[in-house]
């Protein structure tokens, strides 16, 4: 019998320091150089590869899967090409706060010196949306990837950007150093009693949670508090699900907008539950009633500065709060009736015969559903019936790309849910617009045969932008095209689809669509014409 140890190769280091971090898939389009020995690599360390269509899409769907799992994903690209074309995926990771590791293909020493074809400062392009990029030839390789995981994995969270040659990956390599989680402080004592101070001095506190009380423990610590104070709750779109829409004490979604005002206004005290700046929209702070900041780091919070912060493992605060801090619930009814006259706000109506109003599909397709998928949405004037009304009773229950706001991310991220959980399955809502940026991955989820519906809002319009255009003069074809028939376009791509133009349509099509395995497209015709009115609602 051979005896003879095996050689330890680059590419075979990296993925030993991911297995040690978790890393469940990698999603990417692979080239030369490194992509095979890396992809080979990962299945020695039982790392699922999963192909896509596009790297923009691979790139979403493991942000979407690191949201999920709250662990790092990888995404895999060739050079040149290949970089450049996860840019757009990059910068969606960096502002949704996802660990995501972008493995690029390099040139080896030997071609760096004479080469030009494809060439150009990957690193230097993906600096602005990772917090940090490492390359293998200037630092060994399992070194390069423990520091890359960590960096992205340090509060807050967000890509980082990994350069392996050819040359590195099937050269020899050292082991790996021992790969080690950052680990959180939680704040300290005195700080916690002050917070516990102002929370005893306000008589009407009100709640704010955002992206960072996903994960499980922030998510049970932020639901004992708010329910020890009695306290109502709004949810940042990432945040749904952290106090379920049925709970007594959900407010409602906050933007930053005017939906949510009249509550916010009555409160003298707004506590910040892991909401993260870059969840609010482009609008003056509007309230004065003083900010309790719980995050996971220090932050540009310039909508309004904080009376006080806790950083770290503010979890451990919030627990301790909830059982030292009195109760200070709102009058009886009071957040039941604040509530319902958010939603009341929102509610889109048809206007005619041109289509389904948006918050009906949304409604209509919840209450057709057997099940419970989880939800993708896109971005779009449809995300705001999709979020408001789409009911989440649990974190990671509906996806969205909030901070960057990317269009095209509904159908990836929905892949990546139904590849996790095909037991449970996905549900992509996305507008007709959206999806063209991303119809490739329509192959992609026949070819997996995923357990996913993808329901398209199809106005032939971006209707969010022709809302912006105003008094503006445009060009015909600037802001609409002819309307495209979704349906023939994923029956091409090996999926089940139809189209339908009324809620009896929608009801009899998902019917149909949950008895059909595998992928399933289902093209609403929309109608935009209350848009105009809900986001006047939502934004002022």
């Amino acid at each position: 019998m051979d005896q003879t140890p095996q050689r330890l190769t680059g590419a075979e280091t990296v993925m030993a320091c991911c297995a040690a971090a978790g890393m469940p898939a990698i999603f990417g389009v692979p080239g030369g150089g490194s992509s095979l020995d890396l992809i080979a690599a990962a299945k020695r360390q039982g790392i699922p590869f999963v192909l896509a269509r596009t790297e923009g899409g691979a790139g979403i769907m493991a942000a979407a899967l690191a949201e999920l799992t709250h662990r790092p994903v990888g995404l895999l690209t060739t050079r040149g090409p290949g970089v450049s074309n996860a840019a757009n995926a990059m910068a969606n990771a960096a502002l949704e706060r996802a660990p995501v590791i972008l493995f690029a293909d390099g040139f080896p020493a030997a071609e760096a010196r004479f080469t030009t074809h494809q060439w150009f400062d990957q690193a230097a392009m993906m600096a602005p949306v990772t917090s940090a990029r490492l390359l293998t030839q200037e630092v060994p390789a399992g070194e390069a990837t423990c520091a890359a995981l960590q960096a992205a994995l340090a509060a807050p969270c967000g890509p980082a950007y990994l350069e392996l040659p050819g040359d590195v990956a099937g050269g020899a390599a050292a082991p790996a150093p021992e790969f080690r989680w950052p680990e959180l402080p939680p704040p300290d004592a005195a700080t916690i009693a002050a917070a516990r101070r102002m929370i005893a001095q306000a008589q009407r506190p009100a709640v704010v949670i955002g992206l960072e009380a996903t994960l499980p423990a922030r998510a049970a610590a932020t639901r004992a508090l708010v329910e020890a104070l009695g306290a109502p709750a709004l949810v940042t779109y990432k945040a749904k699900g952290v106090v379920p829409d049925r709970h007594p004490l959900f407010g409602g979604v906050f933007t930053g907008g005017e939906a949510e005002a009249p509550l916010l206004h009555e409160a003298d005290l707004i506590i910040l539950l892991g909401a993260d700046p870059v969840e609010f929209i482009g609008q003056a702070w509007r309230y004065a009633a003083p900010v309790l900041d719980f995050a996971t780091a220090p932050r540009r919070l310039d909508y309004t500065p904080p009376a006080l912060a806790l950083h770290g493992a503010w979890e451990a605060a919030a627990e301790e709060l909830a059982g030292t801090c009195p109760a200070r619930p709102w009058p009886a009814g009071e957040v039941a009736r604040r509530r319902q006259v958010w939603a009341d706000s929102l509610r889109n109506t048809a206007g005619g015969n041109r289509g389904m109003a948006p918050s009906e599909i949304v409604t209509t397709t919840q209450a057709a559903l057997s099940g419970h998928p989880r939800v993708a949405v896109d971005a779009g004037a449809h995300m705001f019936p999709c979020t408001s009304f789409w009911e989440c009773f649990a974190p990671g229950d509906l996806l969205i790309s909030n901070g960057l706001a990317t269009m095209g991310y509904a159908l990836p991220a929905a892949i990546a849910a139904a590849w996790h959980d095909p037991a449970r399955g996905a549900l992509a809502f996305t507008g007709d617009g959206g999806l063209m940026m991303c119809l490739g991955e329509l192959a992609t989820a026949a070819a997996m045969k995923l357990n996913l519906t993808v329901v398209v809002f199809n106005d032939a319009l971006l209707s969010l932008i022709d809302i912006k255009k105003g008094a503006r003069d445009l060009p015909d074809g600037a802001l609409d095209w002819p309307e495209a028939d979704f349906a023939q376009v994923m029956r091409g791509m090996g999926g089940a689809a139809w189209r339908v133009t009324d809620a009896a349509g929608l009801r009899a099509a998902l019917a149909e669509a949950e008895a059909t395995p595998g992928p399933r497209l289902i093209d609403v015709r929309t109608d935009p014409s209350s848009y105009p009115a809900q986001i006047k609602a939502l934004r002022g």
